[in-house]
């Protein structure tokens, strides 16, 4: 099948040949946005850009990556026009707030045990914590990556097998594809699809442990002479298969 413009970030992805093809695409993406938001194009000082950025706030995650990256000015520009959309909000909220009135059984309650209570402060600030520009703009795009999975899947045979033959994916990953499977494949295709994807995995769960207990034998004396086989980013690689991400990157900093 010929490639489109569309699906080369994919095709790219799994030619890699690493342990998850969405891991490949999720640092990608994050760091095409990190450059979209602080590097040398000055999109900070675009004030539509400064808007939403204002509006949605970044997440404890960019923060740091977006620390890492450099441009203290950038990252400064972006703070001082946020801080003041949020004490506006956040007087606002004060001016509003009223607080439930006690009862017996919450006085008895231990702070963060049984149902959050319904304080609106809480709430807000929660409402903060989770909302994020890149986040936000990472999840729309990934979204169209999982649908462009399930397209060459049904309809290129040679991005199946390389599929089939990859290294699969980390769990989380895997857990967001067979989600997105529901809706994107018929009974029929599901039938096929999950046993050969379930092996896939098992595979490869399989090998990647094997690959960590290799790495343990090899601090053995008695194996210090032995072949490393392909247990020397084991650790790395290990953390990834699990939770997803590349462990071991460097931060991505601007490139100046």
């Amino acid at each position: 099948m010929k490639e489109k413009l569309y699906t080369i970030p994919l095709n790219d992805a799994v030619n890699a040949d690493l342990e998850c093809p969405f891991c490949f695409i999720e640092r990608n993406v994050e760091q095409d946005l990190l450059d979209f938001v602080l590097g040398s194009g000055s999109s900070y000082m675009e004030s539509d850009v400064r808007e939403i950025t204002d509006r949605e706030g970044f997440c404890r995650t960019h923060f740091k990556k977006m620390f890492d990256y450099g441009n203290t000015l950038g990252n400064a520009w972006i703070l001082k026009t946020h801080y003041q959309k949020m004490n506006t909000q956040m007087k606002e909220q004060f001016a509003h707030f009223k607080p439930q009135k006690s009862s017996l059984m919450g006085k008895l309650k231990k702070p963060g045990t049984g149902s959050p209570r319904k304080n609106a402060i809480g709430i807000w600030t929660k409402e903060q914590e989770n909302s994020c520009y890149i986040c936000k703009r990472f999840a729309d795009t990934y979204a169209r990556y999982l649908d462009t999975f399930f397209y060459l899947y049904e309809k290129d045979e040679a991005f199946r097998d390389k599929i089939r033959n990859s290294k699969g994916f980390c769990l989380s990953h895997f857990g967001d594809l067979c989600e997105a499977a529901e809706d994107a494949l018929s009974d029929k295709q599901k039938a096929d699809f999950y046993p050969e994807m379930f092996r896939l995995m098992e595979k490869n769960m399989e090998r990647m442990a094997g690959d960590v207990s290799w790495l343990i034998e090899k601090f053995d004396y008695r194996n210090k002479d032995a072949d490393w086989k392909n247990s020397r980013d084991a650790v790395q690689r290990g953390m990834q298969k699990l939770k997803g991400g590349f462990p071991a990157d460097a931060p991505y900093k601007q490139n100046k």
